[in-house]
């Protein structure tokens, strides 16, 4: 019981003591903290003492800016570049999307105004001026550059009437056809094609979906007129003649045939009833 009491006075006592220990203030003068807290080694070498500490002034003050702002300048010049990288990037990936073009839309197409295309085959004269004027269907991508070429199959030539043409959605062209502007081979009195195309494509290129084809069904025909011949110099008329031809003559005998055997057959047929007797 003794030694219950004992312990029990001594752990009274200990916790009074910590109580007051904790509870007790700080000195109350700055002088008495510097004796108490110790200051921190410092570990740094003399040649890395500030100037303050040292009292010479810092020399290489320039070099220390230019070593610091370095690594700022290369950090600018990799964002720069990286920025430069995202936009050719995004714009390659803009120009992608709008080159887009749905598989199943038709080739462009070309619809010709002039000459209209539901008139008759169009024939001009070699010499003359030659005026043609079209507009685009179902383009969805524009060509840069337009080629207009005239072919004749009869002599395998070609005419160029012009050449990387700026687009237009409207187009037109004029062809001199004068001996000595339409080119070296010579205009025949024969039917042409007109050819217009791509001029980033070659003409047999297949069409694709949105684009412009190469367009070669408008055909016409040029005739070179024969010089004036006076009637009084000797003209004949190569398709006139006064006679009847050979197909007029078995025509017209044709026509009399008929003709006996058909007065000939109602008189037998009449008197045969006595209706004429």
């Amino acid at each position: 019981m003794m030694r219950t009491s004992r312990a029990t006075s001594l752990l009274f006592a200990l916790f009074l003591l910590t109580s007051i220990s904790s509870a007790w203030p700080w000195p109350p003068s700055a002088p008495h903290l510097d004796g108490l807290i110790q200051r921190r080694q410092d570990s740094r070498s003399s040649s890395d003492t500030s100037p303050a500490e040292t009292g010479n002034p810092k020399p290489t003050t320039a070099n220390n800016d230019a070593d610091e702002a370095t690594p700022t300048k290369a950090t600018e010049t990799k964002k720069s570049e990286t920025t430069k990288a995202g936009t050719q990037k995004t714009s390659k990936s803009a120009a992608t999307k709008t080159s887009t073009v749905d598989a199943r839309l038709p080739a462009g197409g070309v619809n010709m105004i002039t000459p209209a295309a539901i008139a008759q085959t169009s024939y001009y004269k070699v010499g003359d001026y030659v005026t043609f004027a079209w507009n685009y269907t179902s383009l969805s991508i524009e060509p840069a550059k337009i080629d207009v070429i005239i072919s004749c199959q009869a002599n395998s030539a070609t005419y160029t009437i012009s050449n990387n043409a700026s687009f237009n959605p409207t187009g037109s062209a004029v062809w001199d056809t004068k001996p000595e502007a339409s080119g070296t081979a010579p205009l025949l009195t024969e039917t042409y094609t007109l050819i217009i195309h791509d001029a980033s494509k070659d003409i047999t290129a297949i069409p694709q979906a949105g684009q412009l084809g190469a367009y070669n069904q408008f055909q016409f025909g040029m005739y070179t007129p024969q010089p004036y011949t006076p009637l009084s110099e000797g003209w004949k008329c190569a398709t006139c003649s006064g006679a009847l031809s050979s197909v007029d003559q078995q025509a017209l005998k044709f026509m009399l045939g008929m003709c006996m055997i058909t007065v000939l057959s109602f008189t037998w047929f009449a008197g045969g009833f006595g209706a004429l007797f």
